[in-house]
């Protein structure tokens, strides 16, 4: 089981590449694609998922063109879009036999699946209310029912967890986690403890560019050694923001305590500190903005 892409990219009007140059392996497992808003994410989601085709580049699913012939992929694919769209006067249950009977499932396999889901997400008590009424939170919780019926071998995720509380957030990486194994599970994400909590394979990407792809714990050790914690007075704090890294603030009574990402030590009194996700993400971003040198 093969997902591969070679010199991916998708150019827009005006001559705008919104990736460029994707070269990625995708095997069994957890793979986090972490990067900010407007990093190019969702443009490799949506060539993942056979919705928009490559300007440049090609996809192969178990070495077959998946851009020309892309039943096969669709067959095995479950997909949650960053902007998902349902229909407000279908109830949960509704909706989700409606996408049952696009993925070509029985209606028996469909409605044993449905119950099943709707009971895995906190979704049976509402299984009968319209769409309409559901909250934020509600409505990503039935994309994510909806991507998972067909049981897919490609699960795509695009920014999943974003409207659901703390308690579904925990929730929904735990069903994540028990879906990987012998399952590609690509989680699309701008938030690093979503990535840190489930992901075994990380691919850093801004700009349409893939800056880094290694085990979480092997983007952790590029920043041993170079996170400090430094407390500033107040009125230092805006010079230490333009001369460094911060990754966090924490005010105190003696001040404000910087997490700061350096080489070297900020100032005597800063403390060496155990490096985080976060920290190494934030380090490999800021790379790429200023040059290795920086």
């Amino acid at each position: 089981m093969e997902l591969i892409t070679t010199q991916l990219g998708k150019q827009y009007a005006k001559g705008h590449w919104g990736l460029r140059g994707f070269s990625l392996r995708f095997q069994p497992g957890i793979i986090g694609l972490l990067g900010p808003n407007g990093a190019g994410k969702s443009t490799l989601m949506r060539m993942l998922a056979t919705v928009s085709r490559p300007s440049a580049g090609s996809i192969t699913w178990n070495g077959v063109d998946a851009v020309s012939a892309p039943d096969g992929l669709r067959a095995v694919l479950g997909y949650l879009p960053q902007d998902f769209g349902l229909y407000p006067n279908l109830t949960a249950v509704e909706f989700l036999e409606y996408i049952a009977a696009i993925k070509g499932l029985s209606r028996t396999s469909a409605r044993v699946r449905i119950d099943a889901l709707l009971e895995s997400l906190a979704l049976t008590e509402a299984r009968k209310r319209p769409l309409g009424g559901f909250s934020g939170g509600m409505r990503q919780r039935v994309g994510i029912a909806q991507a998972l019926l067909n049981d897919p071998q490609i699960l795509i995720v695009d920014e999943p967890t974003v409207g659901l509380d703390p308690e579904q957030r925990v929730s929904f990486r735990s069903l994540l986690t028990d879906l990987a194994g012998n399952r590609i599970v690509i989680l699309s994400t701008h938030i690093v403890s979503d990535v840190e909590a489930t992901a075994s394979d990380l691919a850093i990407i801004n700009h349409g560019r893939l800056l880094r792809h290694a085990a979480p714990e092997a983007i952790l050790a590029e920043v041993v050694g170079r996170v400090w914690e430094w407390t500033v007075s107040s009125s230092e704090l805006q010079g230490a923001r333009q001369r460094y890294l911060i990754s966090n603030t924490i005010r105190r009574t003696d001040g404000v305590q910087l997490r700061v990402i350096s080489d070297g030590a900020p100032h005597p009194s800063a403390r060496s500190a155990t490096p985080t996700l976060e920290d190494a993400y934030l380090a490999v971003i800021q790379e790429m903005r200023l040059g290795p040198a920086a």
